[in-house]
């Protein structure tokens, strides 16, 4: 089969389309019509093919021969250019010898006419001019006479039902008001011209409700007719529109709905989310109906049609924004899923309504390609065709044709931000909307968790933050259908402090136990200790709890890390989304509505942190996406991303930070049992002065002077210290233990952060293998077990000589000389054991050198020493020296 078109035939054709796209199907289906009845369908795949074979050689042949064509076309430019310059001087010197020969000619004529008739002339052209004026006046006055007989006339009309004739009458009667301007009749007049207008709408009113009722097209059409010629176009489109709308709203106002408040109805009650689906669908077929109506009727369909779902939008008692606060007032903390549910709905019936605007705008499209208006039949064929390709060129992003249809359809967009505004007040709130219902969901998680064992708690712990991580995740999902990407703010913020009150809870419980704990370390109980190291089976369950939550907590932070990274790539979607929409704010939108997308964007949603969080969430990722690719070849560590959820990441630490410090007390407790008598010993009591000088005689015998041993107390507690190495060997290896060791108390953070970046960047060298960025970010660098057990003896013996020096020394009542010798012993000695664990206590050195000082010594220290020297003060108080 060959094409019907020849190489010239198909480029003239071309010229008389506006789009490429209409234009290859109007070509392809040119024989379409004479051989469906002879071919059957299974070969129409097969013509088609060997009819876009034969048109591509068409086009590569025509291609050929404009090409031909334009290089000749460029090479007589080419020859023509510089004879340009002398045409167009020369073009210039004849205008001007044309002009001097005009003006002599011009003033020669005026010459040769002589006075009287040039006077004649004048004379003739003033009468003309009065003529036309006579004539114009009477014109006037004879509309002016009109209105004499208008009001007989107007009635009889009506009272003949001939409503088109007399429309006629009043629209040229109102033509001729101009004349009565600014004179005294123009206010009876046009009051005259009211009121038969009033009576004409009134003698039609009945009938056009019946018309419009009964979808009488026809009839409808001839009295938009006569409404518009006596300009009252908006009464007849309220009265549509009054009438079209009847049921739909009577649907809305009458029905009983559950959880909203509404009157009483004889149906049944029903959930708002349920009944709003089905008040679109009706909404939505009254919306069919009257794309078929309304092009036959009014001369702009797609703004009639739009001021049609505006007005019943507006119609509706109780308003939708009423509806959706009392179904808020209803929910409460739970609101959020039923309101994402309704917007939802709204959505598919906006999408809905937007595809009947296309068809009624690409119909109107196709009537003004092929000449037919609203009054013209269309082909059926030629309609379906054309309807089929301005679907085509709309989902391509291509505009319309005709710049009439354009504006039809950017103007008809009213409705559109009317039907999604009730939303918008609590899409503004979603923050608070979304931290109320993770409040909930929170409190229904952890209801119930009292009277869980102790023992249990650990494994309830990690249970707990699974359920919390899945409860945070379909956050985003909220997040993304409720406000489109717009809330990821508020997102942020509630669930940083879902997941901070979830650790919170936790923190309390275990700050709550190390109360009670400490309160019934006062009675110590009677079962047997454990081997030599003072632990009571209380002590030693304590212990295995402890390390067991703070096992936990690591689980809950590498949770909390892994939500973090989907939280950042959600983030980075959305980002992605707005730089597209900004790029191309036509064709692409952040919400499946233009208009709801119009009112996201102006509300106080699009502000300065939103823009501020995405921008840096996609500027992270790019960097380390570069990043990871130079670390492929130059071994570069990926750096960690900064914290989204920073309240979250604290309250974890707080609570391994309760953990630590309870497990410190239980692992520091048989040595506090210890301390807790050492202050009413007898020791510091004791009579005599070891520095006294003694007066020798001949017979005494010189004995040398041996310092003092420490005290009973002080031994029990530096074995205890010498002992807990062994208890760190047994755990060692454990996660535990490792996990957020710069909260533990008294550790240099400076330092552990450097130490934990060294092995981090020696790891990452090593390492021949770059895993995933989201893995590495999540996974933090693992010390090795000697350096997780000299920092935890390290801060172990600090947390103990600060109880020291803090609570147990300065509670010693009263000092001797011999009392002080003892302490200063004991305290040097104590000093020696804490040195063999690797700690260093200042403020204990300053104890002991005070503590050594002489009753002048120190009466002297003290009056040269300034008032901020505290363990000086405790001493003198002690050792009653005097200023």
């Amino acid at each position: 089969m060959t094409l019907p078109l020849s190489t010239t035939e198909a480029v003239s054709s071309l010229e008389q389309y506006s789009d490429v796209v209409s234009w290859i199907n109007d070509t392809l289906d040119t024989s379409e019509e004479g051989n469906e009845a002879n071919f059957p369908a299974s070969t129409e795949l097969t013509e088609l093919d060997e009819r876009i074979t034969q048109l591509l050689a068409t086009l590569d042949i025509a291609c050929e021969d404009t090409s031909s064509q334009l290089e000749r076309t460029i090479d007589d430019v080419s020859r023509s250019v510089p004879r340009l310059t002398y045409d167009l001087h020369f073009m210039k010197d004849s205008a001007m010898t044309l002009q001097v020969s005009l003006e002599k000619v011009l003033q020669k004529s005026k010459e040769v006419v002589p006075d009287s008739t040039s006077a004649a002339l004048e004379h003739l052209r003033h009468l003309d001019m009065i003529k036309e004026r006579m004539e114009a006046t009477r014109d006037a006055l004879k509309e002016a006479e009109s209105w004499s007989s208008l009001e007989l006339e107007v009635t009889s009309l009506l009272g003949e039902r001939n409503y088109a004739k007399a429309a006629e009458r009043l629209s040229e009667a109102s033509r001729s008001m101009i004349v009565f301007h600014n004179t005294p009749e123009y206010e009876p007049r046009r009051a005259l011209m009211v009121n038969l207008q009033n009576q004409l709408e009134a003698s039609l009113s009945s009938a056009l409700v019946a018309a419009i009722n009964s979808q009488d097209v026809a009839l409808c059409r001839n009295y938009f007719s006569i409404f518009s010629h006596i300009q009252r176009e908006s009464e007849f489109r309220n009265y549509y529109n009054a009438s079209r709308r009847e049921s739909i709203v009577s649907l809305w106002n009458g029905v009983s709905l559950v959880d909203c408040e509404s009157p009483p109805c004889a149906t049944p009650s029903e959930p708002f989310t349920e009944f709003l689906s089905r008040f679109y669908a009706a909404f939505l077929s009254l919306i069919n109906s009257e794309r078929v109506s309304i092009p036959a009727i009014f001369p702009d369909p797609a703004l009639t049609l739009s001021a049609l779902i505006s007005s019943i939008l507006s119609s509706l008692q109780p308003t939708f924004s009423q509806r959706l606060s009392s179904l808020s007032s209803h929910y409460g903390e739970a609101t959020l899923p039923q309101l994402i549910t309704a917007l939802q709905v709204t959505e598919e019936f906006a999408a809905s309504v937007d595809k009947v605007v296309d068809k009624l705008n690409n119909a109107l499209s196709s009537s003004a390609l092929d000449g037919t208006g609203p009054d013209t039949p269309l082909n059926p064929r030629s309609q379906r065709r054309r309807s089929i390709r301005m679907s085509i060129s709309w989902r391509a992003g291509a505009s319309l044709p005709s710049a009439p249809s354009k504006a039809l359809f950017a103007d008809g967009m009213e409705w559109n931000q009317e039907l999604f505004q009730p939303f918008l007040d609590f899409q503004t709130d979603y923050g608070l909307l979304e931290r109320r219902f993770l409040d909930s969901a929170l409190h229904k998680i952890i209801s119930g968790d009292e009277k869980i064992p102790d023992a249990d708690r650990p494994r309830l712990l990690r249970e707990k933050v699974v359920e919390v991580a899945a409860v945070a995740e379909e956050s985003l999902t909220r997040c993304t259908a409720f406000t489109h990407g717009y809330g990821s703010v508020g997102l942020v913020l509630a669930l940083d402090n879902f997941f901070q009150s979830f650790i919170d809870v936790w923190t309390a419980d275990i700050r709550l136990e190390t109360r009670n704990s400490a309160s019934q370390s006062k009675h110590p109980s009677s079962s047997d200790d454990f081997s030599d190291m003072d632990y009571s089976p209380q002590d030693w369950s304590d212990f295995q709890l402890l390390l067991h939550l703070l096992s936990s907590a690591r689980v809950v932070y590498e949770r909390l890390l892994a939500f973090e990274g989907k939280l950042r790539s959600s983030l980075v979607q959305t980002a992605i989304r707005f730089r597209l929409a900004s790029d191309d704010p036509f064709n692409s939108f952040i919400a499946p509505s233009r208009g709801e997308s119009q009112q996201l964007e102006q509300s106080t949603l699009n502000s300065a942190d939103l823009h501020s969080l995405l921008t840096s969430v996609e500027a992270d990722k790019q960097s380390r996406d570069s990043t990871l690719q130079s670390s492929r070849h130059s071994q570069i560590p990926v750096s960690a991303p900064e914290p989204l959820l920073v309240e979250g990441r604290k309250a974890v630490f707080t609570f391994a930070n309760s953990c630590q410090v309870a497990l410190q007390g239980t692992i520091l407790s048989p040595l506090h049992k210890h301390l807790a008598l050492y202050p009413s010993l007898p020791l510091w009591n004791a009579p005599g002065d070891p520095k006294a000088k003694h007066t020798m005689t001949t017979n005494d015998l010189q004995m040398p002077n041996f310092s003092l041993s420490p005290s009973d107390t002080v031994q029990r507690v530096a074995e205890g210290l010498l002992n807990l190495p062994r208890l760190f060997e047994v755990y060692a290896d454990d996660d535990a233990l490792a996990f957020s060791l710069h909260t533990l108390p008294h550790v240099d953070t400076e330092a552990l952060k450097g130490l934990t970046e060294q092995i981090s960047s020696e790891a990452f060298s090593q390492s021949t293998h770059v895993r995933r960025s989201s893995l590495s970010w999540a996974k933090p660098a693992s010390l090795d077990a000697d350096t997780v057990s000299s920092t935890w003896l390290s801060s172990l013996g600090h947390s103990l000589l600060e109880h020291f020096t803090t609570t147990i020394l300065p509670s010693i009542p009263f000092l001797s000389p011999a009392g002080a010798a003892q302490l200063t012993s004991d305290v040097e000695y104590l000093s020696n054991i804490v040195r063999a664990i690797n700690v260093e206590f200042p403020e204990l050195d300053r104890w002991r050198e005070l503590t050594a000082l002489d009753d002048e010594e120190g009466k002297q220290r003290l009056s040269d020493a300034g008032d901020d020297d505290s363990v000086l003060k405790l001493v003198a108080r002690l050792r009653r020296w005097e200023r």
